[in-house]
């Protein structure tokens, strides 16, 4: 089994980043906080608009990290079975086979996964949270890791299911990756007529192994007492403020601590520090809130909640570890 230590980790994940960065111009901080969801075992949801790279940030980390990559392009008249498998009856065996599903990968690309209906969303969310399948009566277990990146378009809800509450409470973070700075677009053009082909080849940087002992690194880094009831307090004031109908859950809490273990790592360090808590709070928290409706006609987001938050809140003193 591959051991790691944060030393290596945070090398590693800079070599990764730079290798994206290839393809994806101009998004460190974006791409940064997507390999610090996936190092915290956790899924991400990309909601932005129509040819931000969502998909092709999917992609890359594949490539990269090694990791067997499916695509599932979500409709209206996607069924369970076209995610998760079928069984097939084979003649000549006089058996039914299972036939797996692309969400038997290890990293899940669900393109605009609010157009699935509800009965496909649920079979998606399972496997989300179980890291399992059950068809047919039978339960098969996901390959490790088993990590889901889905996008979807926050303007465009014709023909829409609105992920419920409580998958939304699933992704561990919902990132938005926003249009490129005047000159990284101008440099993407460049690259393009460069490479003179579409397709854009990156180099693996980790194997699978590797990449897991990353994360299993992750889980070394330690938390002190004073983060954590700073973690706490946090998303206890989301429940507190006047503008929220509903707050984050204690799943918020767990999401600010594997986030913040797996950015600290990245940054070299086994602790964490109170400025890693704060740099994943609103991925982690925003998108399991619920606001008042009178604040949505005021242009109030989940996202100036958080801010909020984070400005009230007192920041603890350090710990450092012995």
């Amino acid at each position: 089994m591959v051991s790691l230590d944060v030393q290596q980790v945070a090398a590693l994940g800079s070599q990764m980043i730079e290798q994206v960065e290839r393809a994806v111009v101009g998004k460190r901080s974006v791409l940064e906080l997507v390999l610090i969801g996936v190092l915290a075992d956790g899924h991400v949801l990309l909601e932005d608009l129509p040819g931000l790279a969502k998909t092709l940030i999917a992609r890359s980390f594949a490539q990269v990290a090694s990791l067997d990559f499916a695509r599932i392009q979500f409709t209206p008249d996607l069924m369970p079975s076209d995610v998760t498998g079928t069984s097939i009856y084979n003649q000549r065996t006089g058996e039914f086979e299972f036939r797996p599903g692309p969400v038997f990968a290890n990293l899940l690309l669900g393109d605009e996964i609010n157009r699935a209906p509800a009965k496909t969303q649920s079979a998606l969310l399972e496997a989300m949270q179980e890291r399992q399948v059950t068809t047919d009566g039978v339960t098969r277990l996901l390959p490790r890791p088993f990590l889901v990146l889905a996008t979807q378009n926050p303007i465009e809800y014709e023909g829409t299911y609105p992920l419920p509450e409580a998958q939304l409470d699933r992704f561990l973070m919902r990132l938005s990756v926003g249009y490129p700075e005047r000159e990284d677009e101008a440099l993407m053009l460049k690259r393009r007529g460069e490479r003179k082909q579409e397709r854009i080849e990156l180099e693996a940087v980790v194997h699978r192994d590797t990449f897991l002992a990353m994360q299993r690194a992750a889980e070394e880094v330690y938390v002190a007492e004073s983060v954590r009831l700073y973690m706490v307090d946090l998303v206890r004031e989301t429940r507190n403020d006047r503008r929220v109908l509903v707050g984050a859950s204690p799943r918020g809490s767990l999401a600010l601590y594997l986030l913040s273990r797996a950015r600290a790592a990245l940054a070299g360090r086994d602790f964490v520090v109170p400025d890693d808590v704060k740099g994943v709070a609103v991925p982690a928290l925003a998108h399991r809130l619920t606001l008042r409706p009178e604040y949505w006609v005021q242009k109030v987001s989940a996202e100036d909640v958080v801010k909020d938050v984070l400005a009230t809140v007192p920041t603890p003193v350090l710990e450092v570890p012995d």
